[in-house]
């Protein structure tokens, strides 16, 4: 069985999750620590960031948008038009603007922030770097989202999808991202409609449940969070 090492709000793992379930793979999950470096993980990837993915056949893939183009190319061609890559290399090309978008400059502007904050060092030991929320990274990240939020809902007035007719590995690199802020109740939803109302549409799908189910010990979802009409 294939092994996707991964963190529950790692948005990069999460990215990879959402391709595998809506390629309906089966995969064991490995939970590890982003902010420890393993070295058994660094065998595997050198830069020792999550999400690594090790195929059924021993096959080692890392980073997000790597193992989801991976996934597309070993999965997704038996779904027919379920492939999440258009057919046309200017569209497939769009596609990949828009996940190093999310996955690079809306991660390091605002999930990055809010995740490593919130999350990791409330679950980080002294010696692994554990302290008090940095305030300003928080600022930062809440004032950064506005104008994210409201770029998607500009894509998402104009197109079907982010990145044109049809869903897309883009969607779900910005779902991925969004849906850990959002889990964090700081996505101002209010600032823009057409971006709430895609995301109701992503949200919905059954590739998205397993995400809407995640749970963090001491830190309690937004209570809209798995709400499929907020």
């Amino acid at each position: 069985m294939s092994l996707l090492h991964h963190h529950p709000f790692s948005a990069a793992s999460r990215f990879v999750r959402l391709v595998l379930a809506e390629y309906d793979e089966t995969v064991e999950f490995v939970e590890e620590k982003p902010w420890v470096r393993n070295p058994a993980l660094l065998v595997m990837n050198p830069a020792g960031t999550l999400p690594i993915f090790v195929d059924d056949n021993d096959t080692v893939v890392s980073g997000g948008s790597v193992i989801a183009e991976y996934l597309v190319e070993t999965k997704g061609a038996r779904m027919g038009e379920m492939r999440l890559m258009p057919e046309h290399a200017a569209d497939r090309a769009e596609v990949r603007r828009l996940v190093d978008w999310f996955s690079h400059k809306l991660h390091g502007e605002v999930t990055n922030y809010l995740v490593t904050e919130k999350v990791y060092k409330r679950r980080m030991t002294t010696a692994e770097g554990n302290n008090s929320p940095d305030a300003a990274a928080i600022r930062a990240a809440r004032a950064n989202i506005r104008y994210h939020i409201q770029y998607i809902g500009y894509l998402a007035s104009r197109r079907n999808w982010l990145a044109g007719r049809e869903l897309s590995l883009a969607d779900f690199a910005a779902a991925a991202e969004i849906s850990c802020v959002d889990y964090l109740g700081e996505v101002p939803w209010d600032a823009d409609e057409a971006a709430k109302a895609w995301y109701a549409r992503v949200k919905s799908r059954p590739s998205f449940r397993p995400l809407l189910n995640d749970a963090l010990r001491g830190v309690p979802a937004a209570t809209h969070y798995a709400d499929l009409d907020f």
